[in-house]
């Protein structure tokens, strides 16, 4: 597996190797210590700042709901936990993004292996044109997975709950499966890298009422095993799967900060701050 690591001491000091330990080999920690923590995060593009002092604690095995106007910074606030804005030019982040401890913008982290921890599901389903099998097996097979394979497509699609609607057509390619089962395809190659992080951005948004219930119900079962943090403009939504909700809202320079953030329920039902309440019961938004 690769590994994480640092130089502790700066790119001026001679290499200390500091691997970071992966879910299945990490000491036990706290009940109360987080997944995931944003530490005064800051983020750039250009001179254009779109989020500022944004500080989260993520909950192990919870799902926590970003919510907020658009252009409020939420997708971009998600991209910074695995780093996948790296890919945009011009862009930069102050503050920490501490993953189990380690802060995944230290100088030597790969972006590609935190990215492999920190899975992502998209808005849109984006299933490769490959078949339902090549597409689970696509990561695990990058990076140079030597198991059985079947077992762990199977395993993933169980997971992910289609299992038994694409059992029998596996051969058959992920781009004939229907909006909600495509995202569920997406979440089964998702999990089969075993990250215990699962970034969410509006994955219901272009879905039905009944396979957005679906996506909903299995974000409830795969939080036994994952912590899960979802971008949602669905009030409801962020209400029935969550159990924390941060609230974000824009400042007058266009940034993005947080207003107020605390368990689901508290939030939509005893709001402390009026700007919430306004919100959560659509009277901005």
């Amino acid at each position: 597996m690769t590994t994480l690591s640092i130089d502790p001491d700066g790119p001026a000091a001679a290499p200390v190797p500091r691997p970071v330990p992966s879910p299945s080999t990490r000491a036990p920690e706290p009940a109360t210590e987080p997944a995931l923590r944003a530490v005064d995060v800051s983020f750039y593009y250009g001179l254009f700042r779109a989020v500022k002092g944004i500080d989260i604690d993520f909950p192990r095995n919870k799902i926590t709901a970003l919510i907020g106007p658009s252009g409020c910074g939420k997708s971009t606030l998600l991209r910074t936990f695995n780093r996948m804005n790296d890919l945009i030019p011009g862009t930069r982040l102050t503050g920490r993004v501490d993953y189990h401890g380690q802060n995944l913008y230290d100088a030597g982290i790969d972006p590609v292996e935190v990215r492999r921890r920190i899975g992502m599901v998209f808005q849109k389903p984006n299933p490769f044109p490959k078949s339902i099998f090549d597409n689970v097996a696509f990561g695990p097979r990058l990076n140079g997975y030597k198991g059985n394979m079947g077992e762990l497509v199977e395993a993933s699609l169980r997971r992910a709950a289609i299992w038994d609607e694409v059992k029998d057509k596996l051969k058959q390619s992920g781009l004939s499966l229907s909006g909600g089962q495509q995202q569920r395809l997406c979440i089964a190659r998702a999990i089969a890298t075993e990250p215990d992080v699962i970034l969410m951005d509006e994955p219901c948004s272009a879905l039905d009422p009944r396979s957005t219930l679906q996506i909903e119900d299995l974000m409830s079962e795969l939080r036994k095993n994952f912590t899960i943090i979802i971008v949602t403009h669905n009030m409801q939504q962020a209400a029935r799967a969550s159990d924390k909700t941060v609230f974000l809202n824009m400042a007058e320079d266009r940034a993005g900060y947080i207003v107020e953030q605390g368990e689901t329920l508290e939030i939509f039902t005893n709001p402390k701050d009026q700007m919430t309440e306004d919100y959560v019961s659509g009277r901005f938004g």
